[in-house]
């Protein structure tokens, strides 16, 4: 018996070991598997089929959400008073995403057209397109700031221009005219005698340009040769930097596209990428953890830095000139036109601003702009890109449609885009970058104590053999005397 535990003792003990160190194989080697996997899968390859397919056609449902700010007293304003405005929105447009003209590179980068189309979403919305709202008239008093070093009789003729076609300081629109277009006699006048003059050589609206449009050519690494560099632009449009600006800096075109990132986040990481739109990469920073739907995400917002401007922040000296801070003049890549880009409602930005318009209420969690992001992967789970524009407009002698309007900065629109993922696609998300891993977590884990509990109970049972044989032994040995002493004596003779 002694024999066959000492033999199951030595069985066990081997049994045990291998698992213990089948479970610490599985600790070390497991990460690097599952990181291995996740490079895989992540490079931008026809072969990765879910991966390539999210790239191409982003399955999530993106938004454009669009805020007018209705301007309540026009002559008021016209005649020096503050402005007062009230937010009327939002009208959502279900935005579609989708590439074409794909074209790969020998140097492991990718080029394409990324078209976007909007939709109507009345559910959604506070009211119909056909709704009508006040706004400033851009073509009108963007004009009269852009011709305010211009001779007096070039400002006279302008003026007179501007009555001739009937166009006065204020818009009376409806929102898809003012989103999409509206007919109007003075931009087809200046469209055939001032070419260029215009971004848009059709209708006139605040996202004509966007409906049914793309990006740009944008060229980004797939990560095949280093996935350090997966989604990062190459090249915008054939050019590696911009030339909207006054610094190398400014010019820089970084980070990736806006729509993924490289995996592997840390904490310490920040979320680069170049908008077209915006004409120049902007960079969000690490706000904090959280969970969506199972799956831990990080947090990234724009930091106050962003849109300071030179005085506040020496690096952004070369977007200048500036005006206050969080304000961004993007007058340069927008045919000259006076206008700027801000947080809504002015948030983050100088608050003198709120003093010459009234009516704003910035919040962080109505009007701050995030991403949140799997930090494995660099996939974006939850994404809001808020941003707001405005005209700058003042008084300009000569042209008597600025009447006596204080110089302000006026709040025109704001819009959100945002989306998140939903559905199968996060299901499957969740099951293989967040349930498989923390299965193998949980497996190491049992392997390595089942490993020890059967070590220990292979140890435990070799010594209570030890024991009991030691037992045997010496009550053996205390039998011995006993025996002898209870042992009959023969009698011998003497002789």
């Amino acid at each position: 018996i002694t024999m066959n535990k000492s033999k199951l003792a030595i069985g066990l003990f081997v049994a045990g070991t291998l698992t213990a160190v089948f479970g610490l194989v599985i600790l070390f080697v497991g990460p690097i598997i599952i990181d291995d996997q996740i490079v895989k899968n992540l490079v931008i390859d026809p072969e990765n089929e879910l991966s390539y397919t999210m790239w191409k056609d982003i399955p999530v449902p993106f938004f454009m959400s669009v805020y007018f700010f209705n301007i309540l007293n026009p002559t008021e304003f016209l005649a020096g008073e503050i402005p007062m405005v009230e937010q009327r929105g939002p009208y959502v447009y279900r935005k579609r995403l989708q590439k074409q003209n794909i074209t790969f590179h020998p140097n492991h980068t990718v080029s394409y057209l990324e078209y976007r189309s909007y939709f109507f979403e009345p559910s959604m919305s506070v009211g119909n397109e056909s709704d009508v709202v006040t706004i400033p008239n851009m073509l009108v008093l963007g004009a009269a700031v852009m011709m305010d070093n211009m001779p007096h009789a070039v400002r006279l003729l302008l003026s007179a221009t501007f009555k001739s076609f009937k166009e006065g300081p204020f818009l009376s629109k409806s929102v898809g005219e003012l989103m999409w277009g509206y007919d109007s006699k003075l931009v087809d006048f200046l469209n055939k005698w001032f070419p260029g003059m215009l971004p848009s050589t059709g209708k006139f609206g605040l996202f004509s340009e966007f409906n049914n449009s793309n990006t740009g050519m944008f060229t980004v690494h797939t990560g095949k040769d280093d996935i350090r560099l997966i989604h990062k632009v190459n090249s915008w449009n054939g050019l590696t930097k911009l030339i909207y600006w006054k610094t190398p800096q400014c010019n820089m075109i970084n980070g990736t596209a806006g729509q993924m990132w490289p995996p592997f986040m840390t904490k310490e990481s920040t979320l680069p990428f170049y908008s077209p739109d915006a004409c120049r990469s902007l960079e969000l920073v690490y706000q904090r953890e959280g969970i969506m739907k199972g799956i831990p995400l990080y947090r990234f917002v724009a930091p106050k830095t962003m849109f300071a401007n030179g005085s506040d922040y020496a690096p952004n000296e070369g977007f200048c000139p500036c005006r206050q801070s969080g304000l961004l003049n993007v007058s340069s890549c927008r045919s000259n036109a006076p206008v700027f880009i801000s947080q809504p409602h002015f948030y983050n930005a100088d608050p003198v601003l709120l003093d010459y318009v009234q009516g704003l209420q910035p919040t962080e969690d109505e009007h701050g702009l995030f991403i949140d992001i799997h930090p494995e992967t660099g996939v974006p789970l939850n994404v809001s890109i808020r941003l707001q524009l405005n005209l700058y407009m003042k008084k300009v002698s000569g042209i008597t449609e600025t009447g006596k309007i204080s110089e302000v900065v006026m709040p025109m629109i704001w819009f959100e885009e945002n989306g998140y993922m939903d559905g199968a696609i996060v299901k499957t998300f969740h099951t293989n970058l967040v349930l498989l891993p923390m299965v193998m977590v949980y497996m190491q884990y049992c392997f390595l104590g089942l490993g020890l509990a059967t070590v220990l109970g292979a140890v435990l049972l070799h010594y209570s053999g030890k024991v009991r044989s030691l037992q045997h032994l010496v009550s053996a040995q205390q039998a011995l005397p006993t025996a002898s002493a209870n042992k009959p004596t023969h009698w011998r003779p003497p002789f």
